[in-house]
């Protein structure tokens, strides 16, 4: 089985040595847990380190912002795109239509990629375009439809994908409802409050076609990005 290395210190291991080539992934946590910056190390060792194409898609981020977030860290975006192996595309929220989801999939064939990150699906079930005609009416039939319909298409571009989505606390992983059961993998990534040495961690809930490690570990965020750590 081909499988997809992150790069990120402590986290391939517990994913038997990389996350399944193809597969659609959530990654979900509260706010300030790390999500941005694990997609974003995600796509930049890509680049560097495996010479594989990345798309970054933001409908929450300027751009600028995060080049900036990037920066800190020493990954430079800019000259990764001028090279044609990143791309970072922001997508105002208030633009989203019906056809976007396709849109997206035939950019990523397009261009080559191989690693997509999405930030995030809860701005998309939050902004369904099949509810701007009707903003008084909730269907949560048409949201799950929706979000379905996007990983669906996503998953057709034979990328390694990795979409982001917002939970309302620890113990839940989507707003959505739907796409933690649609996705082929879960990583949770928690805000620890019982003390400790570390403020965060992560968990891999599930991962189809491979043994995953299913313990949480403590997670850091240094001055190179993220570091997963050992419980043993």
């Amino acid at each position: 089985m081909k499988k997809v290395q992150t790069g990120i210190k402590g986290f391939d291991k517990l994913v038997d040595g990389g996350i399944p080539s193809g597969n659609t992934v959530l990654l979900c946590g509260t706010p300030g847990t790390g999500k941005t910056i694990f997609g974003l190390e995600y796509l930049y060792n890509g680049a560097v380190v495996f010479k594989e194409k990345g798309l970054y898609i933001s409908f929450e981020e300027k751009k600028s912002n995060l080049l900036n977030q990037a920066s800190a860290f020493g990954w430079d975006l800019a000259s990764l795109e001028n090279k044609k192996m990143l791309y970072v595309q922001s997508i105002p929220a208030a633009s989203l239509e019906k056809g976007t989801p396709g849109m997206l999939l035939r950019m990523i064939k397009q261009k080559g990629i191989s690693r997509v990150v999405v930030d995030s699906l809860s701005t998309l079930t939050m902004n369904t375009p099949l509810l701007t005609n009707h903003p008084h009416t909730l269907d949560t039939l048409t949201v799950k439809r929706y979000v379905y319909d996007v990983v669906q298409k996503l998953s057709l571009s034979g990328a390694t994908i990795i979409l982001v989505s917002h939970s309302h606390n620890d113990a839940t992983m989507s707003i959505d409802g739907v796409s933690e059961f649609i996705c082929d993998g879960i990583i949770k990534l928690h805000s620890q409050t019982l003390g400790g040495e570390y403020s965060r961690a992560l968990r891999v809930a599930k991962m189809r076609s491979i043994k995953n490690d299913e313990d949480i570990h403590p997670l850091e965020i240094g001055g190179k990005g993220i570091i997963v750590h050992s419980i043993k």
